[in-house]
């Protein structure tokens, strides 16, 4: 036996989910492991007619006060925490006849699960666990002398150790170890962001972020970036929780565009209409409602056939046939939908590197819930922009009131404005964007880009004059100056949605008037930087 190899001779075994359990302790078993555990765990060990010694037994006390109170003891911790190579704690091992624990196996109390199900307070209370991170806190610190493991996965690993070493190596249990901290941090960040939730705290004094790992990723947003993609706490359909049913592996952009896209198309509720969202590079480059998908599709193709080639397609409905045989017939990195007939699946199969991800629903843009983005030394969190284009109330500003058909396409291009970068004008007509600029430094800038690639659009198809010839058009953010509203004009827009609040807010309306435009004021901005 080599130096770094500590031999696994007790073991602690606490768990809640007990995938794996029965298995495992055979093994253990097998290879001369005591087994110590409690309540429930104890339970289903013993029931499978194996020995196994109850906690209380090395404690000399049982279980109380519901189950909290059963490993918060001296003979547990003393036994955990000990330093096999120290004189003075090998002494009060023997002093105090406490048995060493060499591996201890605790999966914590479902706290996530609970909160997602929407269990009360109370209940939500009870299933914050305090004895099981104390223990892998404790085993993980001790990682020198004792193996620490926080989920199922890594059953197999300890196993094939102790069968071939007789008990496991330091690499294995540091490896153990940071992953033993890392659940009981996630964990801890759960637990706090509830709570802050519940007491509708916006600014607490502490701000945890945890995650499990999906997967590693290939790269980052360039080759020479490593990256890795993490499941948070919050239950929310898309990209982090749907299935792959085919493709190539997701890179950091596809996910990242792929969030884009599907939190875009989320926007437009299903019993109302088909809606296509069309994303390269985290904007929106066309967007559509439609009779159908494969209606919707066409439109939102439309607006800028050239930047969708190689791009990523939300749908909010179930994926058909009719739809997917059209999204193929260009290059797409990626289809996400709520789900796919069989048809459609077998059409997207054609094309092997097509990812096709199915999410089970779409995530509710009313909901509350937090963004978070990195800046040197800190954190920026808030909440996320969930005002949504049908609960705004409009004011017309001015002379000339919006046609109802104007109304329905401000509504719809603001509800895109809210997807695409900021400085963004997005141009709308007949429910399907039909110009959109984004991301500009002027909002004049991202005015005249917005109508340079109607003009191109126009052109590929064949068309006379541009679709924003009689459009409506939607700015995410106040016009500071007239600039951008005659450029608008110039594009041959009919109406305008905006927020309003800029000082020269007189000077814009003057301007629209002057231009016959219809214009409303929305007070609410969607800046998205």
């Amino acid at each position: 036996m080599t130096a770094d190899i500590r031999p696994v001779t007790r073991a602690l075994l606490s768990v809640s989910d007990k995938t794996g359990l029965v298995p495992f302790a055979t093994a253990l078993v097998a290879h001369g492991v005591e087994l110590v555990s409690t309540g429930g765990t104890a339970k289903a060990i013993a029931e499978a007619g194996l020995p196994v010694k109850d906690v209380s037994e090395l404690t000399g006390f049982p279980e109380m006060m519901d189950g909290r109170v059963k490993t918060l003891h001296p003979k547990v911790h003393g036994g955990i925490l000990a330093i096999r190579s120290d004189a003075g704690h090998q002494a009060s091992l023997a002093e105090h006849a406490i048995a060493p624990i060499d591996l201890v196996v605790v999966n914590l109390y479902p706290f996530e699960a609970t909160v997602a199900r929407k269990a009360s307070f109370e209940e939500t209370i009870e299933n914050i666990d305090i004895g099981g991170p104390a223990l892998i806190r404790g085993a993980a610190k001790n990682h020198d002398d004792v193996t620490v493991v926080v989920e199922a996965a890594d059953y197999d690993a300890v196993l094939h150790q102790i069968a071939e070493h007789g008990g496991t190596t330091l690499a294995l249990r540091r490896k153990l170890a940071q992953k033993a901290y890392a659940r009981t941090a996630a964990y801890d960040a759960a637990i706090s962001n509830w709570f802050a939730r519940e007491l509708k705290e916006e600014a607490p004094a502490f701000r945890a972020v945890g995650g499990k790992l999906i997967e590693a990723l290939r790269y980052g947003e360039n080759p020479h970036q490593t990256a890795a993609f993490y499941a948070s706490d919050e239950i929310r359909p898309g990209v982090a929780t749907a299935k792959q049913v085919q493709g190539k592996q997701l890179s950091y952009n596809n996910i990242n565009d792929t969030d884009a896209a599907f939190e875009a198309v989320a926007e437009f509720h299903p019993a109302r209409t088909a809606a296509v969202v069309i994303v390269k590079h985290a904007n929106p480059c066309g967007v559509a409602e439609g009779a159908s998908l494969a209606e919707a599709y066409a439109k939102a193709l439309a607006c800028d056939p050239v930047s969708a080639f190689g791009g990523i397609i939300a749908v909010n409905r179930t994926l058909d046939a009719d739809a997917a045989r059209a999204m193929v017939e260009i290059f797409t990195e990626v289809i996400v939908a709520p789900d796919a007939t069989e048809e459609a699946i077998a059409v997207v199969a054609a094309k092997k590197n097509l990812r096709l991800l199915l999410t089970g629903g779409l995530p509710d843009p009313r909901a509350s819930g937090l963004t978070v983005k990195t800046v040197a030394g800190g954190l920026l969190v808030q909440s996320r922009d969930n005002a949504n284009a049908d609960d705004l109330d409009l004011k017309v500003v001015t002379k000339r009131a919006p046609t109802e058909q104007e109304l329905t396409d401000m509504r719809f291009a603001f509800r895109v404005a809210k997807h695409v970068k900021s400085n963004t004008i997005i141009y709308a007509r007949d429910l399907a964007t039909v110009g959109i600029g984004a991301g500009q430094m002027s909002r004049v800038d991202s005015a005249r880009i917005a109508a340079r690639k109607a003009l191109d659009a126009a052109e590929a198809a064949g068309l006379a004059v541009p679709l924003t010839k009689g459009s409506v058009v939607a700015s995410d953010a106040f016009f500071p100056f007239a600039d951008g509203l005659l450029a608008a004009v110039e594009a041959g827009a009919t109406a305008v949605i905006q927020p309003g609040g800029s000082m020269r807010d007189a000077e814009v309306i003057a301007a629209a008037d002057a231009a016959g435009l219809a214009m409303v004021f929305t007070g609410v901005r969607h800046f998205r930087h």
